[in-house]
């Protein structure tokens, strides 16, 4: 082999060391982009690709699968909560010989304050039982028995009672970590708030007016109820409540209560929504033109009472008008309740049904009185305490008389 030829087989070796070289930074370079991709801490959705008696394994959309302790998938009771195929939110703990480690919170009996300060750094959810309460809030111990300090702002997203936390096991954010762990701050609430911030997400961009949803009360006034749909709080106002006049809230609604209610009104610019329960249940004015009809009797129930007459309830939310000018058997009368009271039951008969107006006129039953139009707002002829109309006029030529005799 002459000397030129031995020169290019060299050249030729040269280039496939090169090459394998280059090959083997290049795969190195990608798998350390993985990693630099995940850092301690990063939260990220994973899908659940295998389900194992100790470990599972996840796509967490990497070079090589993610691995997560199977016990992080049970619920209270020690039951499965996941299936292969489902989604859960996970935080990268680190890389070691390909292996992807994650975890949805820290917590186990060998977790110290080494590992809790980690925890706090990185963001990651921790383990923590409430021991009892303490000045402004609770003691909590975390996992390796540190002990860690729950403000009563903290514990969720409503006020709860002391006896109904004690002894209860959470996932906490530590929001403060001094004197090498002998100063924890966390907070359940944090937890909360960022799963409500990804449930309300999801809703801006499926939530309807018009859609029928679950929701709980959270809270009760004179004007209507607060319904949580779990990543929005709105209101449901009095009227809204159903079809019939409600007096009381508190008899219909309770706290906590769960309930079906459709989406009345979204703005999400100014973070105000409204709900309505009577828009879920049946429109009784549908029996109106069918069940009641004109010239027929029923019973009733006097509802409220104005100047104008009495309002008489057929049913919930069927409510008809007894004119005043029908009351007193023939004799004018001041006020209606001159002569009925709220509650008090009677036997009316229908003279009118106004569809359009969702109106109905009353007459007592058994009156013979030459059948007369009404309206919601006429006022009667007597004035109450001032006598009729020809009193007044009387007066007021009385009144002149007596200032032209002075």
């Amino acid at each position: 082999m002459n000397d030129e030829n031995f020169a290019d087989d060299e050249m030729n070796d040269d280039e496939m060391n090169d090459d394998e070289g280059g090959f083997a930074e290049m795969f190195e370079a990608s798998l350390a982009g993985v990693g630099q991709q995940l850092e301690p801490g990063k939260k990220i959705e994973a899908t659940i690709l295998q389900i194992g008696s100790d470990w599972s394994f996840l796509d967490v959309g990497q070079k090589g699968e993610g691995v997560l302790a199977s016990a992080e998938l049970l619920n209270a009771d020690g039951e499965h909560q996941y299936v292969v195929g489902d989604k859960i939110s996970a935080y990268f703990l680190s890389r070691t010989g390909g292996e992807l480690r994650f975890t949805t919170k820290i917590g186990g009996g060998g977790s110290g304050a080494e590992q809790l300060e980690n925890a706090y750094q990185s963001g990651i959810p921790v383990d923590g039982t409430f021991e009892k309460e303490i000045k402004g809030g609770f003691e909590v111990k975390l996992a390796g028995n540190v002990r860690a300090f729950c403000p009563f702002s903290q514990t969720g997203l409503r006020p709860a009672e002391p006896a109904d936390l004690i002894g209860q096991s959470l996932p906490f954010k530590i929001s403060q970590f001094s004197e090498r762990g002998r100063n924890i701050v966390v907070s359940h609430r944090a937890i909360l708030d960022e799963e409500r911030e990804q449930l309300r997400v999801g809703l801006r961009e499926t939530l309807k007016e018009g859609m029928v949803v679950k929701g709980t009360v959270t809270n009760i006034r004179d004007f209507g109820a607060f319904i949580d749909i779990g990543g929005i709080e709105g209101l449901l106002p009095i009227s809204e409540i159903s079809y019939g006049r409600v007096e009381d809230i508190n008899e219909i609604l309770n706290l906590d209560q769960e309930l079906e209610v459709a989406v009345k009104r979204i703005d999400w610019d100014n973070n105000k929504f409204s709900f309505s329960l009577r828009d879920t249940q049946a429109d009784p004015w549908n029996k109106v033109g069918s069940i009641y009809q004109v010239g027929t009797q029923y019973p009733g129930k006097v509802s409220r009472l104005a100047q104008f007459g009495a309002f008489v309830t057929l049913e919930d939310g069927i409510d008809g008008l007894l004119h005043i000018s029908k009351l007193g058997e023939g004799q004018r009368i001041r006020h209606p309740q001159d002569v009925v009271s709220v509650g008090q039951q009677l036997q009316v008969m229908v003279e009118n049904i106004d569809q359009a107006e969702r109106r109905i006129s009353l007459a007592l039953a058994g009156h013979t009185d030459e059948v007369t139009e009404t309206s919601y707002n006429d006022q009667p002829a007597v004035t109450a305490g001032l006598g009729t109309l020809g009193d007044l006029l009387k007066a007021s030529q009385d009144k002149k008389d007596r200032k032209k005799r002075k």
